[in-house]
């Protein structure tokens, strides 16, 4: 479900979870497990990148809806537990958000250090209320990192998805690319320029500026995941989820 890359001091951990890259429990421990292995493998720079003109399409809703109560816990605790990695990568993150990236998918962007889109007909935000799931915590104050407050407010009471170029004005991604190899490439020349500079420094500088990124998980616990799954299993998510998989299900 990843394609890993190799560019020199770079690695490239792509999405390969057909048709749209959609977050199952399975992609999201292959992901984390494939972070892990950069790192220790000696990556000065990571990019995470994804199909073109499909970044991440979110949660795997209908898949997650045949799931337990104890698997569904599971799943929200391996979920958090793949930011806290990202929040703490000792190296760079770069994501090249190569096309639709809704929810979950512009999670994982959030929690990088950079960010570049493709221009076109695409969507980024965190339309999670749509379905009838609060925004965790960390995640929200992830957003209001990177937008500010009113903008994160805006976009996530209303489910807000942008358009790329109203995605860079508000500072929800850094640049644009015109296609999914040409943002590939620019997310990996950042990556490339960052591995080259003194690593000490740079991990230190990063740790300093990207504390309060980390600060965000020091009250996450199984707890967390157990009042996300709460909420899961309410009338009103699962009636709306449901709602979802039928639309979904009408337009094939």
């Amino acid at each position: 479900m990843i394609d890993v890359e190799q560019h020199g001091a770079v690695t490239e951990l792509r999405l390969n979870r057909p048709p749209v890259n959609a977050l199952n429990p399975q992609l999201v421990q292959a992901l984390d497990a494939s972070l892990a292995e950069a790192v220790a493998g000696g990556a000065r720079a990571v990019v995470l990148s994804g199909s073109e003109r499909m970044f991440s399409a979110g949660l795997d809703v209908p898949t997650l809806l045949r799931l337990s109560r104890e698997e569904i816990s599971a799943f929200w605790g391996d979920f958090l537990g793949l930011l806290r990695r990202l929040a703490e990568c000792p190296v760079p993150l770069s994501a090249a958000i190569t096309g639709h990236s809704p929810a979950g998918g512009a999670v994982l962007a959030l929690f990088c250090d950079h960010r570049v889109m493709s221009r076109g007909e695409f969507r980024i935000g965190l339309n999670e209320v749509q379905v009838g799931l609060p925004v965790p915590d960390v995640i929200c104050h992830a957003l209001v990192r990177l937008v500010g407050g009113g903008t994160a407010n805006r976009m996530l009471a209303a489910g807000e998805l942008l358009l790329p170029e109203e995605a860079q004005r508000v500072g929800l991604v850094d640049h644009l690319a015109d296609d999914g190899e040409a943002t590939r490439q620019r997310a990996l020349e950042w990556a490339g320029y960052v591995a080259e500079q003194p690593p000490v420094a740079v991990a230190s500088t990063r740790r300093t500026v990207r504390s309060d990124l980390m600060g965000l998980f020091s009250d996450v616990d199984r707890e967390t995941a157990e009042a996300i799954s709460d909420v899961w299993f309410s009338k009103e998510t699962q009636a709306a989820m449901h709602a979802l998989v039928e639309r979904l299900a009408a337009k094939h």
